[in-house]
């Protein structure tokens, strides 16, 4: 790979705005840096790259779909959809089915953000880690087995197709 210059990045990850106000000055004479709130941002940035093989300093925390409102009824509270990456289930009121990686990582990008209408090109990018091509069939395979699941939990929450766009998620 000779004459083909090699481009580096640095990439800071800080939770807090002051965090992040810190680590651009002490990286002011970076060539190129990025400066991200936490792993999953920085992920997501470099377009879906796998976590290393050794366990997190600390594990990932579900997602969680819906609100949990205190009341005198535990049944004025909306049930939440949970996404569990630790054991890699998906939780709806107290039932749970377990997931596959791709089942997961699609479901996880869509729960993200409810109601947001993830590309066909978004989710190939993010969850298979490469560009997407074709018809599709393989994300529309992956969603039926979720949309099944779902169902076998009884779950109020779908994932709508949006045609020749992509999917999003609804919550109950």
């Amino acid at each position: 790979m000779r004459g083909i210059p090699i481009a580096s990045m640095v990439i800071g990850i800080a939770s807090s705005p002051a965090a992040r106000r810190q680590l651009a000055q002490l990286l002011g004479d970076t060539e190129a840096f990025l400066i991200v709130s936490s792993v999953d941002q920085a992920r997501e940035f470099l377009g879906g790259v796998e976590a290393p093989s050794a366990p997190p300093a600390r594990p990932p925390l579900p997602v969680v779909v819906g609100e949990v409102v205190a009341g005198p009824e535990p049944s004025a509270s909306p049930p939440a959809l949970v996404v569990d990456s630790d054991r890699r289930v998906v939780r709806w009121r107290d039932r749970e089915i377990e997931l596959t990686r791709l089942e997961h990582d699609l479901l996880l990008c869509l729960v993200g953000a409810p109601g947001q209408i993830w590309t066909y090109e978004r989710l190939h990018l993010t969850v298979w880690g490469n560009e997407h091509l074709g018809r599709g069939s393989d994300i529309h395979s992956v969603v039926r087995r979720i949309r099944r699941k779902l169902a076998t939990l009884d779950a109020s929450a779908t994932i709508d197709a949006v045609r020749g766009v992509g999917f999003r998620f609804a919550s109950a």
